[in-house]
Protein backbone atom coordinates (compact mmCIF):
# COMPACT_ATOMS: atom_id res chain seq x y z
CA UNK A 1 0.00 0.00 0.00
CA UNK A 2 2.73 2.57 0.69
CA UNK A 3 3.88 1.99 -2.73
CA UNK A 4 0.90 2.80 -4.10
CA UNK A 5 0.24 6.46 -2.32
CA UNK A 6 3.70 7.24 -3.02
CA UNK A 7 2.96 6.82 -6.39
CA UNK A 8 -0.21 8.62 -6.61
CA UNK A 9 1.68 11.67 -4.28
CA UNK A 10 4.62 12.18 -6.99
CA UNK A 11 2.05 11.58 -9.58
CA UNK A 12 -0.43 14.36 -8.22
CA UNK A 13 2.92 16.69 -7.57
CA UNK A 14 3.76 16.62 -11.37
CA UNK A 15 0.39 16.91 -12.76
CA UNK A 16 -1.08 19.02 -10.02
CA UNK A 17 1.83 21.62 -8.90
CA UNK A 18 3.75 21.54 -12.10
CA UNK A 19 1.28 23.03 -14.21
CA UNK A 20 0.24 25.99 -11.41
CA UNK A 21 4.76 26.18 -11.47
CA UNK A 22 4.94 27.13 -14.69
CA UNK A 23 1.56 29.06 -15.53
CA UNK A 24 2.45 31.13 -12.76
CA UNK A 25 5.61 32.05 -13.92
CA UNK A 26 4.53 32.83 -17.53
CA UNK A 27 1.90 34.83 -16.22
CA UNK A 28 3.91 38.44 -15.69
CA UNK A 29 5.04 38.03 -19.21
CA UNK A 30 1.85 36.96 -20.77
CA UNK A 31 0.37 40.53 -18.85
CA UNK A 32 2.78 42.26 -20.11
CA UNK A 33 2.36 41.57 -23.79
CA UNK A 34 -1.23 41.58 -23.45
CA UNK A 35 -0.66 45.10 -22.70
CA UNK A 36 0.28 46.02 -26.05
CA UNK A 37 -1.30 43.03 -27.62
CA UNK A 38 -4.81 42.45 -27.90
CA UNK A 39 -4.90 38.45 -28.55
CA UNK A 40 -2.41 37.79 -25.71
CA UNK A 41 -5.35 38.69 -23.16
CA UNK A 42 -6.68 35.03 -24.08
CA UNK A 43 -3.60 33.78 -22.96
CA UNK A 44 -3.59 35.40 -19.88
CA UNK A 45 -7.07 34.26 -18.61
CA UNK A 46 -5.67 30.59 -20.18
CA UNK A 47 -2.77 30.95 -17.89
CA UNK A 48 -5.33 32.28 -14.70
CA UNK A 49 -7.57 29.59 -15.20
CA UNK A 50 -4.18 26.82 -15.15
CA UNK A 51 -3.31 28.24 -12.20
CA UNK A 52 -6.90 28.75 -10.41
CA UNK A 53 -7.94 24.76 -11.88
CA UNK A 54 -4.81 22.81 -10.61
CA UNK A 55 -4.08 24.28 -7.10
CA UNK A 56 -7.65 23.11 -6.24
CA UNK A 57 -6.42 19.81 -7.73
CA UNK A 58 -3.00 20.47 -5.88
CA UNK A 59 -4.69 19.58 -2.42
CA UNK A 60 -3.80 16.07 -3.05
CA UNK A 61 -0.50 15.83 -2.98
CA UNK A 62 0.13 16.88 0.56
CA UNK A 63 -3.46 14.84 1.66
CA UNK A 64 -1.40 11.94 -0.16
CA UNK A 65 1.80 12.48 1.22
CA UNK A 66 0.61 12.51 4.72
CA UNK A 67 -1.04 9.41 4.18
CA UNK A 68 2.28 8.15 2.74
CA UNK A 69 4.17 9.23 5.23
CA UNK A 70 2.27 7.69 7.78
CA UNK A 71 2.23 4.33 6.29
CA UNK A 72 5.97 4.69 6.22
CA UNK A 73 5.85 5.46 9.86
CA UNK A 74 8.10 9.19 9.50
CA UNK A 75 5.44 11.34 10.31
CA UNK A 76 7.85 12.73 12.99
CA UNK A 77 10.86 13.13 11.13
CA UNK A 78 12.43 16.61 11.05
CA UNK A 79 13.04 16.51 7.20
CA UNK A 80 8.97 15.68 6.81
CA UNK A 81 8.29 18.33 9.17
CA UNK A 82 10.02 20.57 7.29
CA UNK A 83 8.59 19.65 3.82
CA UNK A 84 4.91 20.29 5.87
CA UNK A 85 5.93 23.50 6.72
CA UNK A 86 7.20 25.03 3.32
CA UNK A 87 4.66 23.37 1.73
CA UNK A 88 1.68 25.42 3.87
CA UNK A 89 4.03 28.50 3.36
CA UNK A 90 3.65 27.85 -0.17
CA UNK A 91 0.35 27.40 -0.23
CA UNK A 92 -0.84 30.54 1.70
CA UNK A 93 1.70 32.55 -0.63
CA UNK A 94 -0.52 31.02 -3.80
CA UNK A 95 -3.71 31.83 -1.98
CA UNK A 96 -3.01 35.05 -0.36
CA UNK A 97 -0.75 36.71 -3.17
CA UNK A 98 -0.07 34.86 -6.58
CA UNK A 99 -4.18 34.08 -7.36
CA UNK A 100 -5.35 37.45 -5.87
CA UNK A 101 -2.59 39.56 -7.66
CA UNK A 102 -3.81 37.65 -11.09
CA UNK A 103 -7.16 38.18 -10.58
CA UNK A 104 -6.26 41.98 -10.16
CA UNK A 105 -4.35 42.37 -12.80
CA UNK A 106 -6.75 40.34 -15.41
CA UNK A 107 -9.68 42.70 -13.70
CA UNK A 108 -7.09 45.69 -15.22
CA UNK A 109 -6.51 43.65 -19.07
CA UNK A 110 -10.32 43.04 -19.04
CA UNK A 111 -11.23 46.74 -18.31
CA UNK A 112 -8.74 47.99 -20.34
CA UNK A 113 -6.34 49.77 -18.21
CA UNK A 114 -3.11 50.15 -18.14
CA UNK A 115 -0.49 48.03 -16.10
CA UNK A 116 2.07 48.68 -14.05
CA UNK A 117 4.82 47.22 -14.73
CA UNK A 118 5.89 47.49 -11.07
CA UNK A 119 2.09 45.24 -10.65
CA UNK A 120 3.36 42.25 -12.69
CA UNK A 121 7.06 42.66 -10.98
CA UNK A 122 5.83 42.27 -7.79
CA UNK A 123 3.74 39.33 -8.75
CA UNK A 124 7.00 37.64 -10.19
CA UNK A 125 8.47 38.00 -7.09
CA UNK A 126 5.70 36.28 -5.18
CA UNK A 127 5.81 33.41 -7.85
CA UNK A 128 9.31 32.98 -7.88
CA UNK A 129 8.81 32.71 -3.90
CA UNK A 130 5.93 30.12 -4.37
CA UNK A 131 8.39 28.32 -7.21
CA UNK A 132 11.29 28.38 -4.83
CA UNK A 133 9.69 26.55 -2.32
CA UNK A 134 8.19 24.23 -3.94
CA UNK A 135 11.82 23.22 -5.29
CA UNK A 136 12.74 23.20 -1.62
CA UNK A 137 10.08 20.97 -1.06
CA UNK A 138 11.20 18.26 -3.99
CA UNK A 139 14.55 18.12 -2.80
CA UNK A 140 13.86 17.62 0.75
CA UNK A 141 11.92 14.58 -0.59
CA UNK A 142 14.10 13.48 -2.77
CA UNK A 143 17.07 13.82 -0.32
CA UNK A 144 15.49 12.98 2.90
CA UNK A 145 18.38 13.79 5.34
CA UNK A 146 18.96 10.79 7.50
CA UNK A 147 17.34 8.47 5.06
CA UNK A 148 18.05 5.02 5.51
CA UNK A 149 18.41 4.62 1.58
CA UNK A 150 22.17 5.57 1.80
CA UNK A 151 21.73 8.37 -0.55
Amino acid sequence: MTKVLLTLHVLAAIVAVGPVTVAASMFPPAVRQAGTEASALSTVRLLHRICRVYSGIGIAVPALGLATAGAMGVLGSGWLVASITLTAIAAAILIAFVLPRQDELLGQLDARRSVERSGTMQLAMFTGVFNLLWATVTVLMIVRPGSTTGA
